[in-house]
């Protein structure tokens, strides 16, 4: 197996890591909780961008730095996301 079957899971180690899925099964158990994980994570990340929207500019420094920080990490996931869908989307067939 190479590193373009490998499944980019949506969720890294603590440090940085990317994981990924080996699996022969499409849809199987593993594959349907990394697909509910990225709809969530994306749904989260739309939250923030809303809650940052109606946030700025009147929020202090510190909060805004916790906002930023939480933005950075939902942007994160969804660029895991984007290539992990990416790579599959150029081997729909799982060749």
């Amino acid at each position: 197996m190479t590193a373009d079957e490998l499944r980019l899971l949506p969720r890294s180690e603590p440090e940085g890591k990317h994981s990924y899925l080996i699996t022969d099964h499409h849809g199987g158990p593993a594959s349907r909780l990394a697909d509910v994980m990225e709809v969530i994570q994306l749904h989260m990340g739309n939250q923030l961008v809303d809650h940052a929207s109606a946030l700025l500019p009147d929020e202090p420094p510190g909060d805004l730095r916790y906002l930023a920080e939480r933005l950075t990490e939902a942007l994160r996931d969804a660029l895991r996301i984007a290539e992990s869908r990416g790579r599959r989307l150029s081997h729909p067939d799982g060749s």
